[in-house]
C-alpha cells in the first residue's frame, strides 16, 4: 500500500486526484480481446503441458493445470523475515500464521522478495541487501517460508522491490547510485516531491543495474531448504518487479518519465524471462491512481505483463473519512465500483487476468486496537469479493484477490501503535504506519468468516 500517515495520505491523495481528474463513468466488460500491438509484446508462453503444476496464462484466465485458477488470497509482507534462523525471525509463528491461513481458504500469498538498507526513515531493518552485499539469512528466511508455503499447497507472489520507502526500495537504490535520498513525510519536501524523486530510478543506469543484480540474485537461487530451483518451483505463482511502482506524483514528472518507465518495466520482464520461462510476471501497479489518472498508461505499462494488477485505498485516497465512516461510506462505495469498472474494462481490452491484489479499509472509528469493530471493513471486503465472484461466474478478467493484510497473531508492542526500531511483532501494516490501521487480526471474527465464505464460494 501507498506508506503515509492517515493524515497525510487523506491531503495527497486529494491533491493528486484533483490533479489527474475523476475517472469517467465506465461499465463492466464482456470477455474481450486485445489489440494485436499490445499482445505481441508479450512473451510467448510456454506450452501447458510443459508447465505442469505452474500458474499460467490464457487471455483473461489463469490457468492451472488446464484448468480456470481463481483464489482467495492475503498479503504477508514479513513472510520472510519470520523464516530466518535469525534473532528477527520466528519460524513457529510463521508455521501458526500459514496454517491459519490455509485454514480460512486462503490458497495465494503476497510476500515480499526484497528491500534495501540505506538511510530513509521508517524502513524494515535489516533488509534482503545493502549497497555491496546481500543478507544471506534472510534469503534463506524466504527458501525457508517458500518451503512451508509449497507443502500446504500454497501460490506465492513475490515482488523484488518498493517504490516507497517501508523496505528501502527505490529510493535506496538512487542512494546507493548517486548519495541521495529524500524521506516520505519531509515537512520541507511536501507531496510529491517524494514521488518526483523516487522516479528518478528509472532513468539511472547505476540504480537500475543494482536492481538487476537483485533479481539475478533471487530468481536465480537455489531453495537451501528443499534444494528446488527458485525458477521449477510451482509454488511461485508470479514474480512482480515492484509493489506500486509509479512514474512519478505529479504531471510534469510522470510525461517527462514515461519513456524510462516503460523501457524499464519490459526490459525487466525480459530479463525474469530469460532467467525463468516457467513463472508469470506481473508489475506490482496500483491502477489509474498512479498514473495521472489516464488509462493509456496503464495499457503501455503492462504490453509486456502477464496479468493487470490493482489495488484500491479509499481511505488513503480520500473517498471515506476514517472518523464519519457512516457518512462518507456511500459516496466512498460508488468510486469504488467505478474503480473496479474502469480496471476490469482494461483488462478485457488487453485480453489479460485482473488482480485486485492490494485492498483496505479502516477499523470503526479508524482505531488500530483489536478491540474496534470492523462493521465497514466488512461492508467493503463483501463488495470487492462481490466483484471477483460475479466476474469469475461470467467469464470476465477478475481472477482472484489478495487483502491488505494478515496481522495475525501480532499486538502492537507501544501504546501509541507504533512501530520501533528493533520490534519484531510484525504485522500487515508495516513499519511507516499504525500498527493495526489495515490489518486482519486472528480474532477478527467476523472479518474471519467474510473470508471463509468468500474462498468456499470461489470452490465452488
Amino acid at each position: 500500500m501507498t506508506p503515509v500517515s492517515a493524515a497525510r495520505t487523506k491531503l495527497d491523495r486529494r491533491s493528486l486526484l484533483a490533479a489527474s481528474g475523476a475517472l469517467g463513468g465506465a461499465t463492466l466488460p464482456g470477455c474481450g480481446s486485445a489489440g494485436a500491438a499490445a499482445e505481441a509484446k508479450t512473451a510467448p508462453a510456454v506450452p501447458t503441458a510443459e508447465r505442469a503444476g505452474f500458474v499460467e496464462r490464457d487471455g483473461m484466465r489463469l490457468m492451472l493445470d488446464a484448468e480456470p485458477y481463481s483464489f482467495v488470497g492475503a498479503n504477508i509482507w514479513y513472510g520472510a523475515y519470520l523464516g530466518a534462523d535469525a534473532a528477527y525471525g520466528d519460524r513457529a509463528r510463521l508455521g501458526r500464521e500459514l496454517d491459519r491461513l490455509q485454514a480460512l481458504g486462503i490458497t495465494n500469498l503476497r510476500i515480499l522478495a526484497g528491500a534495501e538498507e540505506g538511510p530513509l526513515a521508517h524502513s524494515v531493518k535489516p533488509g534482503f541487501r545493502t549497497k555491496d552485499a546481500w543478507n544471506e539469512p534472510l534469503l534463506r528466511g524466504l527458501d525457508y517460508c517458500l518451503a512451508e508455503v509449497a507443502q500446504r499447497g500454497l501460490r506465492a507472489v513475490l515482488y523484488l522491490t518498493n517504490f516507497w520507502e517501508w523496505s528501502g526500495g527505490m529510493g535506496s537504490y538512487l542512494w546507493y547510485a548517486t548519495g541521495t535520498y529524500l524521506d516520505n513525510g519531509d515537512p520541507a519536501h511536501p507531496w510529491p516531491e517524494f514521488p518526483d524523486h523516487n522516479a528518478d530510478f528509472y532513468a539511472s543506469p547505476p540504480a537500475v543495474e543494482m536492481f538487476r543484480e537483485h533479481v539475478r540474485r533471487v530468481v536465480g537461487r537455489t531453495n537451501s531448504v528443499s534444494g528446488v530451483e527458485y525458477a521449477d518451483d510451482p509454488a511461485i505463482m508470479s514474480w512482480q518487479l515492484c509493489n506500486e511502482p509509479r512514474p512519478g506524483g505529479s504531471d510534469e514528472k510522470i510525461a517527462a518519465t514515461l519513456p524510462a518507465y516503460y523501457a524499464w518495466i519490459a526490459d525487466s520482464a525480459r530479463l525474469i524471462r530469460a532467467l525463468d520461462r516457467n513463472h508469470l510476471v506481473s508489475l506490482g501497479h496500483e491502477g489509474t491512481i498512479a498514473a495521472g489518472g489516464r488509462d493509456e498508461v496503464v495499457i503501455e505499462a503492462h504490453a509486456e505483463i502477464d496479468y493487470v494488477t490493482a489495488h484500491i485505498w479509499p481511505l488513503n485516497w480520500g473517498w471515506v473519512d476514517g472518523k464519519d465512516l457512516a457518512g462518507t461510506w456511500q459516496a466512498g462505495a460508488a468510486k469504488v465500483a467505478e474503480y473496479l469498472a474502469a480496471h476490469e474494462r482494461i483488462a478485457a481490452s488487453l485480453d489479460k487476468p485482473l488482480v485486485l491484489e492490494e485492498f483496505g479499509f479502516p477499523r470503526d472509528g479508524e482505531r488500530y486496537d483489536p478491540s474496534a469493530p470492523t462493521t465497514f471493513r466488512e461492508r467493503y471486503y463483501a463488495m470487492i469479493y462481490g466483484a471477483v465472484e460475479s466476474s469469475v461466474a461470467r467469464g470476465g478478467p477478475i481472477c482472484g484477490s489478495n487483502f491488505w493484510a494478515w496481522n495475525g497473531e501480532a499486538r502492537a508492542a507501544h501504546s501509541d501503535y507504533r512501530f520501533q526500531d528493533g520490534d519484531r511483532q510484525y504485522m500487515g501494516d508495516p513499519p511507516h504506519e499504525p500498527q493495526g490501521w489495515y490489518g486482519n487480526f486472528d480474532t477478527d471474527e467476523p472479518m474471519l468468516a467474510l473470508i471463509r465464505s468468500h474462498a468456499a464460494k470461489l470452490r465452488a
